[in-house]
């Protein structure tokens, strides 16, 4: 009777902390989200994106321009959404008044029924190839936030996205610094940073530098796999992936410069499943366990080694591949999904799930749609709650007086609370992990 107790105990725990969550790939990851590119011909109408996003449980989205289509489409859901500046504007900005009529007719007529957090001005303006941009970027990040904050929209963050290319160093992660010709410019913008609380955006991949050198980079490495890592050797910090590294070392680069407080969070990240004969390691393999390991240390709300407190908020490139991309043929394959919404490979819920599960669950193989009806997750959460509730009624039993009338709600249900967890956890110490 006590094994019985003991893992209906379990289930109660599992049930409520997944029913709370909600059901989707993706479980309500808050620290994650994906970018939504356009540069294709062939995509899903965005009423379609949505569904799919929806679909995944994904609450977070970026995309590099403000398309009204988009925009109007993601009105009244509960998708976050990033939009950009496209960089061939930034030097209309520099005029107060250019900056707040851009405001005005590109984001305020979707407030608040879109929820926009962010602006991202530019994309990786730094180490834009043309030079010239780096000069508009401060003026523009600045109008931007006063002409939203002027119209009463002081909380929509507004940033930039870099590539890592604006360090001159990065390894270890403690000799991050800023190329010194940016170093100017670069000051300006983390004052900026840190008096409106922003965060810094990075598009980091730890895909180019194995491309670069594998024979001298782990593959496990830079895949999340289990590996002996490497160790910082000024600040004795253990790193087991090239991401967190990388993201560490602009946070040293960012101290170098004076500034603390201001949060570095990857604004791109990813790895493509296909390449040219020259692209070492773009296979569906690696860009399937890279984006895996990815999500599971998203789904453990990681930090890094030199912020393990504050998870790392991780946008993944990219929700679908892009065949209008130029340049390589890597760049056309990043996508976690085809335009038709078939999956690229299969990512896999299983790995997603707890060391503690006995069963597992995958995502559709990649001939296979991630569409459930709504029919069959009602009869899901119908079945779930009635299991919920028989589960509940013998624990009660069990506990007797442990848990006080007061803690149920108004519909006579089972609300989960810390101090219950804290009595599951107590009376059944096979819960705790």
């Amino acid at each position: 009777m006590a094994t019985f107790i003991r893992k209906l105990a379990i289930s109660y725990a599992f049930l409520a902390i997944f029913l709370s969550a909600g059901i989707g790939v993706f479980l309500g990851v808050e620290s994650f989200g994906i970018n939504y590119g356009q540069v294709a011909n062939n995509l899903p109408q965005p009423d379609k994106v949505l569904e799919l996003l929806s679909t995944l449980n994904l609450t977070k989205s970026r995309i590099y321009d403000t398309n009204p289509q988009i925009l109007s489409s993601f009105a009244n859901s509960n998708i976050e959404i990033i939009v950009t500046v496209e960089n061939e504007i930034l030097s209309q900005l520099d005029d107060p008044q250019q900056a707040l009529q851009w405001v005005n007719s590109r984001v305020m007529p979707y407030l608040p029924e879109t929820k926009i957090t962010g602006v991202q001005v530019g994309n990786e303006v730094f180490t834009d190839d043309d030079t010239t941009l780096i000069q508009h970027l401060v003026p523009a990040v600045v109008n931007i936030h006063n002409a939203l904050a002027q119209l009463g929209y002081s909380n929509i963050k507004v940033s930039t996205p870099s590539s890592l290319a604006v360090l001159d160093q990065s390894y270890p992660p403690s000799a991050g610094s800023f190329k010194s010709e940016i170093s100017g410019i670069m000051y300006q913008f983390l004052n900026f940073l840190s008096n409106s609380k922003s965060p810094f955006w990075i598009n980091a991949y730890p895909y180019f530098a194995y491309k670069d050198d594998p024979s001298a980079i782990p593959l496990n490495y830079v895949l999340f796999n289990p590996n002996a890592g490497m160790v910082d050797p000024y600040t004795n910090l253990h790193y087991d992936n090239m991401l967190y590294a990388m993201v560490d070392a602009v946070s040293f680069a960012i101290a170098k410069m004076g500034f603390k407080g201001i949060e570095v969070r990857v604004s791109e990240t990813g790895w493509p499943s296909k390449g040219d004969p020259n692209e070492v390691g773009a296979t569906p393999m690696n860009a399937a366990t890279y984006n895996r390991n990815l999500l599971r240390r998203q789904m453990a709300s990681e930090g890094t080694p030199l912020y393990p407190r504050m998870r790392l908020e991780v946008y993944l490139f990219a929700l679908f591949n892009e065949d209008l991309k130029p340049g390589p043929t890597s760049e056309r394959n990043y996508g976690l999904f085809r335009p038709d919404e078939s999956m690229t490979y299969n990512v896999g819920l299983s790995a997603l799930a707890t060391s503690s599960s006995s069963s597992s669950i995958s995502l559709a193989s990649s001939a296979a749609k991630i569409k459930v009806a709504a029919w069959e997750y009602k009869s899901l959460v119908n079945w779930m709650l009635v299991y919920v509730k028989i589960v509940t009624n013998t624990l009660s039993k069990q506990l007797g007086s442990k848990i006080t009338q007061e803690e149920r709600n108004s519909s006579g249900k089972w609300k989960i609370t810390q101090r219950q967890v804290a009595m599951l956890t107590s009376t059944y110490p096979t819960i705790s992990h």
